[in-house]
């Protein structure tokens, strides 16, 4: 059975690893940004945000990037914001999650089964990496994936982090479907993309709870498929 972790995962920087240095500066428009941020809140966690959640599990969730008020303030991906209460209310209901999600890195919250990772890893300003950041941190996401070593499936959230999940399993960035629900086979993984959880997704109807949910059972099945 895969283990649980309540904690992110903190890996040594260097060629190779899933995480970045504390003080990566391989995007000076992202460098600049966290700078300002340091600067107006100096108690915010400010860099970029680690991966989150079980290295042993068979699913994982890529997010875009963190937010600025979300992971940027608090130092775990989707924590703080919107987008959070969404997803970690359907991990819990899935089974992917145990505990409590009270929007802190130190509410109790594990993960089971399950990672989630953001594709560029530092906060970008609107919320819009740029190509070449997306470029910069993709061999940490690549690198995430290698350290996964029982990962079946990859729940994409939104078309953006399908194109980076392609690029860096080393295929065309169009690869894969479009689209809520869309699901293929990339490399060895299952991919199923879901529209982001963003609150305009939700506050539109774009995306409902019970679509959501449904990405999740359906991850639930994927990774059951072979089981011991």
């Amino acid at each position: 059975m895969s283990g649980l972790t309540s904690a992110p995962f903190v890996a040594p920087s260097g060629e190779g690893s899933p995480e970045p240095g504390r003080d990566c500066q391989l995007c000076p428009r992202l460098v600049a940004y966290r700078q300002e941020n340091q600067r107006l809140n100096p108690d915010w966690f400010n860099g970029p945000a680690p991966s989150f959640g079980d290295w042993n599990g068979r699913l994982l969730i890529a997010g875009l990037a963190p937010g600025r008020t979300g992971a940027n303030r608090t130092g775990r991906p989707f924590t703080g914001d919107h987008a959070g209460h969404l997803l970690y209310g359907t991990l819990l209901k899935t089974g992917f999650a145990i505990g409590t999600y009270d929007a802190r890195p130190d509410d109790g919250l594990a993960l089971r089964d399950c990672m989630i990772t953001n594709a560029v890893r530092c906060a970008p300003p609107q919320n819009k990496p740029e190509t070449a950041e997306e470029h910069n941190c993709r061999p940490f996401f690549a690198a995430t994936l290698a350290a996964m070593p029982h990962l079946k499936v990859i729940v994409t959230l939104g078309d953006v982090s399908r194109r980076s999940l392609m690029r860096a399993l080393g295929l065309k960035a169009g690869a894969g479907l479009s689209g809520h629900g869309s699901e293929f086979d990339a490399g060895p993984y299952r991919v199923i993309n879901s529209y982001h959880c963003s609150r305009l997704n939700t506050n539109t109807g774009r995306l409902t709870p019970e679509m959501f949910n449904a990405v999740f059972e359906r991850a639930r099945v994927l990774i059951e498929v072979g089981a011991d």
